[in-house]
């Protein structure tokens, strides 16, 4: 890639001025979340599905529900929950 720019005339961007990726992302950790699912397989041979949400600035790891039938109004509740749990719930329900 580097040898086709090259050639074309087109030099490497510019440095920025601005905050570097990792400044970034440590600034903006309070405000990030990241879920996702895990899977226990039971003695029965069940399946069930874990929910798990971690704040990103802390660290913290809430287990958001289980079930073996995840559907997405299940996960939208699950969120809800949290969000009303961490006090960023909205109190109208057309918000």
């Amino acid at each position: 890639m580097w040898a086709i720019l090259t050639k074309a005339g087109i030099d490497p961007a510019p440095r920025r001025a601005g905050p570097t990726w990792t400044h970034f992302l440590t600034t903006q950790a309070k405000g990030i979340l990241a879920c996702d699912f895990l899977h226990v397989d039971t003695i029965g041979l069940t399946r069930i599905y874990v929910l798990f949400l971690i704040e990103i600035e802390t660290r913290r790891v809430h287990i958001l529900g289980a079930t073996p039938n995840p559907t997405s109004a299940w996960v939208a509740q699950q969120a809800r929950n949290l969000m009303i749990e961490l006090g960023r719930g909205s109190s109208s329900s057309g918000s």
